[in-house]
């Protein structure tokens, strides 16, 4: 990777839909094994980043941020500190993340910023990071960012860092509900366990080793939106329906209003539905927003994180 001929490094990355979510048992130490296949979308965080002698994050866009850190705990700082100690870098970074993924939405937006921030600092310092290595310090920043760093469409399993590239033909068609609050994803995963517990009698078992259907990653590798919408399906939904009982609501009314099948995406709140084409998208955004929703078109699958300028 090249250092950069400008004051600043300007990265992209994109936020994500899982179209399939699997959750194994709980574990010994308390995390799930997951199934997850992934769709890289194009609603993107851009991360700048300028050469400074300490280490901080300030950010901007349409999404409300106030409740982000901004000191060592931020996932930025934490990817820039973790590359510099990687590559012996002695200086510092002024981040600068225009956000427009939703924040604790279910769609990776931290994530894409700490594969955005591992990509404009090594592109900043010209520290010359192999892949494999970005690699190794993404999967320690967190499960998604892997998959932030790659974009595309993959298969993501263990706790979803362990990626796949999955064959996806032609473009799919997505409006995103965002909601105006967040959810907690180990509130989640845990309202699910208690969901399990309280239903053993009444429902499978959860694997011991989740897997992505051969039928979801036909659909993809087709390109087919309806073939998809059939096969979508998230572990996690029943859980996010039940703290935020208002989503399924939501979910009907998107599929009333011309979605082939609308789905929660991650550990929610953001509610993804799967359109027939571009045309049937645009309808459905006007529809979601006179209701009152704030209803975004986006396409996948788009590439990871890329430097736009640098």
């Amino acid at each position: 990777m090249s250092s950069s001929t400008s004051d600043f490094v300007h990265v992209r990355a994109p936020g994500k839909i899982n179209v399939s979510l699997k959750v194994g048992q709980v574990m010994e130490d308390g995390y799930h094994d997951v199934a997850i296949a992934y769709q890289a979308v194009s609603l993107y965080e851009d991360v700048r980043a300028y050469p400074a002698d300490d280490f901080s994050v300030s950010f901007s866009g349409p999404v409300e941020t106030s409740m982000l850190a901004t000191d060592a705990t931020n996932l930025g700082i934490k990817a820039a500190r973790l590359l510099a100690r990687h590559a012996k870098y002695r200086g510092g970074v002024r981040l600068e993340i225009e956000k427009h993924v939703p924040v604790a939405g279910g769609m990776g937006g931290g994530s894409a910023d700490a594969a955005a921030t591992l990509l404009a600092c090594d592109t900043l310092w010209g520290t010359h990071v192999s892949k494999d290595d970005m690699m190794h310090l993404a999967r320690q920043l967190g499960a998604d960012v892997p998959f932030a760093f790659t974009g595309g469409t993959a298969v993501g399993t263990g706790r979803g860092d362990v990626l796949s590239p999955a064959l996806c033909k032609g473009t799919f068609h997505w409006v995103l509900v965002l909601a105006d609050f967040g959810l907690s994803t180990p509130g989640v995963y845990a309202e699910l366990d208690v969901h399990r517990a309280k239903h053993v009698r009444d429902i499978a078992p959860a694997p011991q080793a989740p897997d992505v259907s051969a039928e979801v990653l036909h659909a993809l590798r087709n390109g087919n939106p309806i073939a998809l919408s059939q096969v979508m399906t998230n572990d996690l939904q029943v859980a996010a329906l039940h703290l935020e009982p208002s989503l399924k609501d939501v979910l009907e009314l998107g599929e009333e209003s011309g979605a082939l099948a609308g789905i929660v995406s991650g550990s929610g709140p953001t509610l993804a539905f799967l359109a027939e084409d571009a045309d049937a998208a645009e309808d459905l955004v006007t529809a979601l927003t006179r209701a009152g929703h704030e209803a975004l078109h986006v396409t996948g699958p788009v590439q990871g994180a890329r430097v736009i300028n640098g």
